[in-house]
């Protein structure tokens, strides 16, 4: 009775999280739009790539929680949402691990290996489109909000864009950023040739922000902006849309 009970509950989440998801994807939507023909996108694969991992657990909160944890929480969570609708997608982990060679010895080492396989897993993908997610910090707590970031104009721009609107529009109407290029020193985004954003969830140097950033409901949130967006952008394909 217990399994069957927590088998009703999951199933009662997933409901809810695909009902949820539905109500942000319209809210993607430009007026006059249809709704999206999701058969259309099986062709297509979603990279979703949690920043960090292992070692290199990236920014941290004052209470000590790691980036990479949180980012690969939404990243599950964005994943979960793929399958439900049919869609394929590819994690480029599914742990709080390092994906570095066997080889690589020190943390540098390990975290230029792991950089490296994500770019060649995610070149390796036809028909690809990444999101990676991370978390922001700085030096003032002051600071919050969502940041996308795009790896270049033709592809990446539009859906950058989308992302950012909706986020703000979703979950932080208060924050107003726009999409920005992403700066050439991010190596992933300047060496994967799919197109690709990068989002920064929010600012873990910010308590406010860090405590949300840790509640599964708002990780769910999060991942569904992503799935909507994702879901009715055009695709990563010039001349081809999902839509």
């Amino acid at each position: 009775m217990k399994t069957l009970r927590r088998a009703c509950g999951k199933l009662l989440w997933v409901l809810a999280g695909l009902l949820a998801a539905g109500g942000l994807l319209f809210g993607c939507l430009d007026q006059g739009e249809s709704a999206p023909a999701f058969a259309r996108m099986t062709h297509q694969t979603l990279v979703i790539d949690p920043g960090h991992g292992g070692e290199d657990g990236g920014a941290v909160a004052a209470d000590g929680a790691t980036e990479s944890q949180i980012n690969l929480a939404i990243a599950l969570e964005l994943d979960q949402l793929m399958g439900f609708y049919g869609v394929p997608a590819v994690l480029t982990r599914s742990a709080d691990v390092s994906i570095h060679d066997e080889s690589a010895g020190t943390l540098r080492e390990k975290k230029v290996s792991d950089l490296h396989n994500r770019v060649a897993l995610i070149n390796s993908i036809e028909n690809a489109t990444l999101i990676s997610i991370h978390q922001n910090a700085a030096p003032n707590p002051r600071f919050q909000g969502i940041q996308v970031f795009y790896r270049e104009e033709t592809l990446s721009r539009p859906l950058a864009q989308q992302v950012q609107q909706a986020m703000v529009r979703a979950l932080a109407p208060a924050k107003q950023r726009s999409a920005q290029r992403v700066d050439a020193s991010v190596y992933l985004m300047e060496h994967v040739s799919c197109r690709a954003i990068l989002v920064e969830c929010g600012f873990l140097s910010n308590p406010e922000e860090a405590r949300l950033l840790q509640e599964p409901a708002y990780q769910r949130k999060l991942a569904m902006v992503l799935a909507s967006c994702y879901l009715t952008s055009g695709s990563s394909q010039e001349g081809e849309s999902f839509v």
